[in-house]
């Protein structure tokens, strides 16, 4: 039993990166916002994203692990046209979610330390400076090992607080409070939306990958497919709970009191902190504060590492010259390059991250299921043994969650476009 936690103890990374990416805008934006417009309805579609979703990430651990190649190596097997999808994906991505995350974690910053006459964009220059400084530095070892604290604090944090909000109760709903209808226009849109980044963005089950595939180089040595899978179960299951836990406290706090949660990014720093601190006391203002930063901030930290690493697989498989320069190197010039053109993007759009978030939501979800067949025929491909292959249960929901979100993405389609 001592040897088993061990091993997990020592195999915990990949699914912690996850947990970390996941718990961004997803949840504390979305989830919160789910629960304080609509209530405890929304629990229902957060369900079925985490469980229609979980195969297309379990297999991006699966396929790694087995064929010791990444999802986007796959991709290339399968064919060209494959990967050249995947990298125009990432190039929308590379602009829009990276700017998305800055954007609210400066706005928490700027709650945090009570400095509204810094911009937005100046804020964000600052850590994206930092943060790139961290990872070319610090590398994939310096961001597990830091993950670990953040994940335990955040998970406890929240935990004590929708206990709280549990059992002080619900709040009082104003006169004639209706709920908003979910299936107009507006409504659909909302759940797609929250659909679409719940737990987060399909495209992200290739990050995963290439992180399993770097922990093994940085630690020398191979985790088995059923230990690899175990830990990116739990680091799974975390951001399933934490998804709920953040819906009831927007439920329980803000539910028919008709406020609304703005998208200001500074504005809604102080609403999302203002509701932790009125169920917990207003001693726990910094330490909530902080904890919703330093969510937000590892947050930027995977996916700026993740986008930074993917971009550099892509162009080394397409162009086999640049397949022969130093990764390390390659690395570094990724996670500058994504600085400067998401600091001009942010720039541009200002401290509103509604237009960010609407593109990068439409791009994502009309392309999941997409992405989620690819990485279905990459562990369905003779590369992988019979016993390695996902079980007949586990290929049924994968089949499911295709059809899913291919109806929701046709749908999502002709209400944007027409």
């Amino acid at each position: 039993m001592a040897s088993t936690f061990k091993k997990l103890l020592d195999n915990i990374g990949p699914g912690l990166l996850f947990a970390s990416m996941a718990i961004g805008t997803s949840h504390l934006v979305m989830s919160t916002k789910a629960g304080a417009q609509y209530g405890a309805i929304m629990i229902l579609p957060i369900i079925i994203a985490n469980v229609l979703k979980y195969p297309f990430f379990e297999f991006g651990v699966r396929y790694t692990n087995a064929t010791n190649k990444t999802l986007i190596e796959g991709y290339l097997s399968r064919g060209k046209g494959y990967l050249w999808f995947y990298a125009i994906i990432t190039l929308v991505s590379t602009f829009t979610i990276l700017a998305a995350l800055y954007i609210v974690t400066s706005g928490l910053f700027i709650n945090l330390f009570n400095i509204s006459e810094i911009s937005i964009p100046i804020i964000a220059l600052c850590l994206f400076s930092l943060i790139s400084l961290l990872l070319i530095i610090g590398k994939y070892s310096f961001l597990e090992k830091s993950l670990k604290y953040v994940i335990t604090i955040l998970l406890f944090a929240v935990l004590i607080t929708t206990v709280l909000v549990i059992f002080k109760g619900q709040v009082v709903q104003v006169q004639n409070f209706k709920t908003p209808p979910i299936f107009n226009e507006a409504g659909i849109l909302f759940l797609i939306g929250l659909m679409g980044w719940m737990p987060t963005t399909v495209e992200a089950s290739s990050w995963i990958s290439l992180w399993s595939k770097e922990k093994w180089i940085t630690q020398g040595n191979k985790p088995s497919l059923k230990e690899s899978l175990r830990e990116f179960n739990i680091g799974y299951l975390i951001t399933s709970i934490l998804a709920l836990f953040f819906l009831i406290i927007g439920w329980l706090t803000l539910y028919g009191t008709n406020t609304i949660l703005s998208n200001s990014s500074v504005t809604f720093a102080h609403q999302v902190v203002t509701l932790f601190t009125i169920h917990i006391g207003e001693w726990a203002y910094i330490f909530i504060s902080v904890a919703a930063f330093a969510t937000m901030f590892s947050t930027c930290m995977t996916a700026h590492d993740a986008i930074a690493r993917v971009s550099v697989d892509i162009l080394q498989l397409l162009h086999p010259k640049i397949k022969k320069q130093n990764s390390k190197k390659l690395f570094t010039i990724g996670v500058l390059i994504l600085a400067l053109l998401n600091f001009i993007v942010i720039a541009s759009f200002g401290a509103n991250m509604a237009q960010l978030v609407a593109l990068a939501t439409f791009v994502s979800f009309v392309v999941a299921p997409i992405i989620g067949f690819m990485n279905l025929k990459n562990v369905l491909s003779p590369e992988l043994n019979k016993n390695q292959k996902p079980k007949s249960g586990l290929q049924i929901l994968s089949y499911l969650g295709i059809i899913f979100l291919s109806l929701f993405s046709v749908y999502y389609f002709w209400i944007v476009i027409f």
